[in-house]
Parts: structure tokens; C-alpha cells; sequence
């Protein structure tokens, strides 16, 4: 009776919460429902109207429904490993090596930076500042024991910042490098609007597939593996298929399942907010600011010197490489009709080599900060007897 309780007081949280994401949908921001339901979410944890019916002492709502979004986004993501992304690779394999290296290392220094000039701890510094996106990050944030809050409001100022600056500098800066359309607005969707049965079929083998590697992931102990393992299963399925068929096959993936995916997780980040989160916040934020910029410049400037070398589009470049989210770059090259696989396909990996590569980068450096302090302790113990 105790589980039916809070899973009725969870949907209800979630459904208050969700209006404020719904609110915020109607600016058009991509992002919205998360944002908007995050901002919802995180006053009804900190202020628990009795309506509510949240208990004092509960921290959050279920983590069920954090995996259920990070699920949801996976197999998004995961549908966009395609073969067009293995062409992309084989084509372009060094320079977005390098700079997908390059664009977690630059991301590590603002890390460091804003631990060592602001009050934050080592780990939620490095994941705060790491170009995951602000989907996937605050839920890796809880992922190694990070603040989310903290985690939020630096990965939210980073796409705001690359929002608000990149479409404007390729667009007024770089449209003298305007060249003709070299792919269609259905290279970064994924389905169409009145699916046929194949599609359908794509999609719950997709779900199968993405269920079966999440639950092989948890098992392996993986970082985030609702959201790994479902986005390797499902980029599995998704290539393996697309490599019988000779070409990328399509699953249908309604638009109102990654606006479903940003509700959950939204909503579960929101409900584990405390006022003690933002304790010293104007601080990190102002750091946060000044790293972020820094990390737009550097991979602007970098990826002006890729499109000198490589011969690829200075927009296409620039977008591809800059720390910002997949819709917002990939909608902003179909407007300006540059290469949007190209954008896609590189902004994805990047996701990907984050979610997979830095959680044991984090957990390593926790341990060692951890061991470091244990043996100062011993010092100054010995020394005081």
C-alpha cells in the first residue's frame, strides 16, 4: 500500500511539474519541458505545499523515473548512431578525433578552473562543465554523487550561451561560406508522421533491444545505464539492420516521446533539490560564466582552423564542434542548409564519448581526492602526537 502511495503522490508531482515545462514550450525553446519542469519541480521540493502530499523526509520521487527518461533518450540517441554517422567517421576520422579530444580536454581545464576558484567540490566542477548536455549531465551528476543543482545551472548557462551566440555568429560572421543544401531536414529525424508497419516493428524491436542492453548494462555496473546501455542496444539494432537493408532503416519515434523523456527527467532532478544545493551559488555561476566562454571561444577558433585544413564548411564546422545541444545545432544547419549529418553525427559522439568515458574519470578522481585527504588527516594526527 506504502509503493501505491508514492507512486501515486510521483505521477502527481510529475503531471504539477510538467505544466511549468508545458508553460515554457510555448517560447519554442527546444529544451523547454526540461528546463520548465525542472524549475517547477525544484520549488515543490524546496517549498512542500501540503496539497502535495510529499513527505517531509523523502528525498525525490522515485528513481524509476529518472531511468524511464534517460531510457527515452537513449534510444533517441541511439537511433541517430546510424550509417550515415559510420560514413561521416570514415570520411572525417581524424579531424573529429582530434577535436572531440580536444573539446573534453578543454572541458576538464574549465573544470578545473571553476574548482579551484569557486567553493564547489572537484566532482560536480568537472561534471557541471562537461559537454554532455543538459539532458543527460544533471542525471550523471546524481549518477557519482554530484550537485545537481549546481550541475543544472552551469550546463543550462553554457546552452544558453551557445544558443544565443552561434547561430548568430554563423549567420552574420560566415555567410559568405553559404553553399548549397547537402542534406534534407529527415537526416536528424527519425520516423515519419504516418508510419507504416515496418517502422513500427523497427520500433518495438528498438524498445526490446534498448530494455535488454540497459538491464546487461546495470548488471556490468556501467555509468548511467539506462542511458548507455539503451543507446548501445539500440544504435546495435540500428546499424545491424541497416547493414541487411544496404540502407539506414527508420524506426518511427514520435516528437512527443523526447518531450516525455525531458518531463522525467525534469521532474526527478527537480524533486532532489534542497535549499542548501545553492549555497554559495552566485559565485560558482560567475566562474561557471567565465569558464563557459572561454570553452565557446576555444572550440569556435578550433573549428575555424578544422574547415582551413579539411576543406568542410567554416558553419558546418563550427557548428558540429561547438558545446551546445543536438537540436539546437542540427536545426540551425538545416536552416542555413550546411551538411546537418556532419552536425549531428559529431555532436552525438561527443555525447557519447561523455557519457562513456568521463563517470570512471570522475569516480577515479574522487577516490584519489579522498585518499589524498585521508593520508593529510593521518599527518596532521601523527604530527599532533
Amino acid at each position: 500500500m506504502k509503493k501505491d502511495k508514492h507512486l501515486l503522490t510521483d505521477i502527481w508531482f510529475i503531471l504539477i511539474s510538467a505544466a511549468g515545462g508545458f508553460l515554457l514550450s510555448l517560447t519554442g525553446m527546444s529544451i523547454a519541458w526540461m528546463l520548465g519542469t525542472l524549475a517547477a519541480g525544484c520549488i515543490l521540493s524546496m517549498t512542500r505545499p501540503r496539497w502535495l502530499f510529499m513527505a517531509a523526509d523523502r528525498r525525490g520521487i522515485n528513481r524509476r523515473w529518472l531511468a524511464a527518461g534517460q531510457m527515452i533518450l537513449g534510444i533517441e540517441l541511439g537511433q541517430k548512431l546510424n550509417l550515415s554517422v559510420l560514413s561521416v567517421l570514415r570520411d572525417h576520422w581524424l579531424p573529429v578525433g582530434f577535436m572531440l579530444i580536444f573539446s573534453i580536454a578543454m572541458a576538464l581545464v574549465s573544470g578545473y578552473v571553476l574548482f579551484r576558484f569557486s567553493r564547489t567540490d572537484m566532482m560536480t566542477s568537472f561534471v557541471g562543465t562537461a559537454p554532455g548536455g543538459l539532458s543527460a549531465m544533471p542525471g550523471i551528476a546524481q549518477e557519482v554523487g554530484a550537485n545537481t543543482a549546481i550541475v543544472s545551472l552551469i550546463q543550462l548557462t553554457r546552452v544558453l550561451l551557445v544558443v544565443m551566440t552561434i547561430p548568430f555568429l554563423v549567420i552574420f560572421l560566415f555567410t559568405k561560406q553559404n553553399g548549397t543544401a547537402q542534406t534534407s531536414a529527415g537526416a536528424v529525424s527519425a520516423g515519419a508522421s504516418h508510419p507504416g508497419l515496418i517502422p513500427v516493428l523497427l520500433t518495438a524491436g528498438f524498445i526490446l533491444a534498448a530494455w535488454l542492453a540497459s538491464k546487461a548494462a546495470k548488471r556490468l555496473k556501467f555509468p548511467a545505464p539506462w542511458l548507455l546501455g539503451s543507446m548501445i542496444g539500440v544504435a546495435a539494432a540500428e546499424i545491424g539492420v541497416s547493414a541487411l537493408a544496404g540502407k539506414d532503416m527508420l524506426a518511427w519515434w514520435p516528437p512527443e516521446a523526447n518531450q516525455l523523456s525531458q518531463i522525467f527527467l525534469g521532474a526527478t532532478i527537480g524533486s532532489k533539490m534542497y535549499k542548501s544545493m545553492f549555497t554559495g551559488v552566485s559565485r560558482v555561476l560567475t566562474i561557471g560564466f567565465i569558464s563557459s566562454v572561454g570553452l565557446i571561444a576555444a572550440m569556435i577558433l578550433s573549428a575555424v582552423a578544422v574547415s582551413k585544413l579539411t576543406g568542410i564548411s567554416m558553419i558546418t564546422s563550427v557548428l558540429a564542434f561547438s558545446p551546445g545541444g543536438i537540436a539546437e545545432m542540427a536545426a540551425t544547419s538545416i536552416t542555413l542548409h550546411e551538411d546537418s549529418t556532419f552536425v549531428v553525427a559529431v555532436q552525438v559522439i561527443r555525447i557519447v564519448l561523455v557519457i562513456a568515458m568521463l563517470p570512471p574519470f570522475y569516480r577515479l578522481l574522487h577516490h584519489l581526492s579522498q585518499l589524498k585527504k585521508a593520508h593529510g588527516d593521518r599527518g596532521r594526527a601523527e604530527r599532533g602526537t
